[in-house]
């Protein structure tokens, strides 16, 4: 049996997420945007072509990891330096180290955690390094780049947009985890797919989340021998979740959400909430869910309260900010004010109407008098020609026909009289009314 070196041992001491994090791009999680054969930032790498830049993106998704796997890459030195605890000083003296590694033919990245932490002066201590090709900045940040690093350094950056881990990404994360000699290879260690996947819903797309929580599960498992497994009770202790029956990508799911869309059509604001707590207490994507419930807004209840459809957008702004748990609330707010609106399904039905009609009739020629007329051979053939403005009239509105020939007369929007679709519903009488007098 080989024994194991003091170094290597101290590392198995070190954080799983430590342990794992990935040394080379075939190791690295996510950013399949940036990062797959021929996106631009993985042949800038590959072209060893690394400009300063910024990369942008929620905690845990890599930017630290990526910056040293770029730096291996290069062959560069590799600085770690961070906002929260460096000054002018500290930035001058490691600017002067960059300034002589150059002058030997050497790079040096120079990788900034928050960056959006430095104020302006010392933002711009950097400016002249970079200019000179003294270091090749990579800045972390959090926060939107475009307020919170200076036009005159940002303007000197690529700024590389990183996204939050999928579930799906996380999951196969954790299994690597369970396997790699880093983590717990070699270990006889029972955990389900279904318990991984748990694990990694929760984490909301952060990989440090997820490995930490993992590391907590494996730890406070049932040891039998050198066996060790994972039950739902200790999952449920360590991510304080139920253990809900829900298959993101099995019938439960959609049962669940189906469940959700009819007690809110049903106008049962009890129920849409308890169906809501089962999807977000199951690890459902909340930006999910607020997705549905802006369909849900326009298509069972549209016209009767337009603004069904601003609550429900302005829920899924408040999801993406924030994420789970604190987006629980906003959520519950938005399906309640979906059950108790008045219901319309009349735009649903109004687009599915003429739906059919364009399916069977996709070459139907727009109207001249419906056509601008940009060009002289266009307005000799009649373009425009006809075209009355409803400004220029007293009542703001014409006689004159804006559906193709053959379906002149039909109808598709035929509003109740629920809620303030009784209003639209006047007013389209009206407008009817006045076409019948002036034709």
């Amino acid at each position: 049996m080989k024994q194991q070196s003091f170094f290597e041992s101290s590392q198995l001491n070190n954080p799983l997420a430590s342990r794992l994090r990935p040394r080379t791009l075939s190791e690295y999680a996510g950013q399949h945007h940036l990062l797959d054969e021929g996106k631009v930032l993985r042949q800038l790498i590959d072209q060893d072509q690394v400009p300063s830049m910024i990369f942008w993106g929620p905690p845990g998704v890599g930017k630290t990891t990526l910056a040293r796997i770029i730096a291996g890459k290069t062959q560069a030195h590799f600085i770690d330096f961070s906002a929260v605890t460096s000054g002018i000083k500290e930035i001058k003296d490691v600017m002067n180290r960059a300034e002589q590694s150059r002058m030997l033919g050497d790079k040096t990245i120079l990788f900034i955690d928050e960056i959006h932490r430095f104020n302006k002066a010392q933002q711009d201590a950097f400016l002249p390094f970079v200019e000179r090709g003294s270091i090749i900045l990579i800045g972390a940040t959090t926060e939107n780049p475009s307020f919170e690093i200076n036009s005159a350094l940002l303007s000197r950056c690529k700024v590389f947009v990183l996204n939050a881990l999928e579930t799906p990404e996380l999951a196969e994360l954790l299994r690597g985890a369970i396997t790699d000699p880093r983590g717990f290879g070699g270990q006889d260690i029972a955990i389900t797919d279904d318990m991984l996947h748990m694990i990694a819903a929760f984490a909301n797309g952060d990989a440090r989340v997820a490995l930490n929580t993992l590391e907590m599960v494996v730890l406070n498992a049932v040891r039998d021998g050198d066996k060790t497994t994972v039950t739902n009770e200790i999952i449920e202790q360590c991510i304080n979740r139920k253990s809900l029956l829900y298959d993101k990508n099995g019938e439960e799911h959609y049962n669940l959400i189906s469940a959700l869309h009819k007690s809110m059509r049903n106008s049962d604001a009890d129920a849409a909430i308890y169906w809501l707590a089962r999807m977000l207490e199951a690890g459902e994507d909340p930006l999910y869910i607020a997705r549905r419930v802006t369909r849900f807004a326009s298509e069972d209840i549209g016209m009767a309260d337009s603004r069904a459809l601003e609550v429900a957008i302005a829920a899924y702004q408040a999801c993406h900010f924030i994420g789970m748990p604190e987006c629980s609330v906003h959520l519950t707010h938005a399906v309640t004010y979906m059950a108790l609106a008045p219901k319309s399904n009349a735009l649903d039905a109004a687009y599915m109407s003429a739906r059919g009609d364009a399916q069977k009739m996709l070459a139907e020629p727009v109207p001249l008098h419906l056509r601008n007329a940009p060009t002289r051979l266009m307005a000799d053939l009649g373009y425009g020609e006809g075209y009355q403005y409803a400004h220029d009239t007293a009542d703001k509105l014409t006689d004159m026909t804006c559906l193709p020939e053959s379906l002149a007369g039909r109808r598709y929007y035929i509003p109740t009289r629920e809620g303030r679709e009784a209003r639209v519903r006047e007013r389209m009488e009206q407008i009817e009314k006045w076409r019948r007098e002036h034709e």
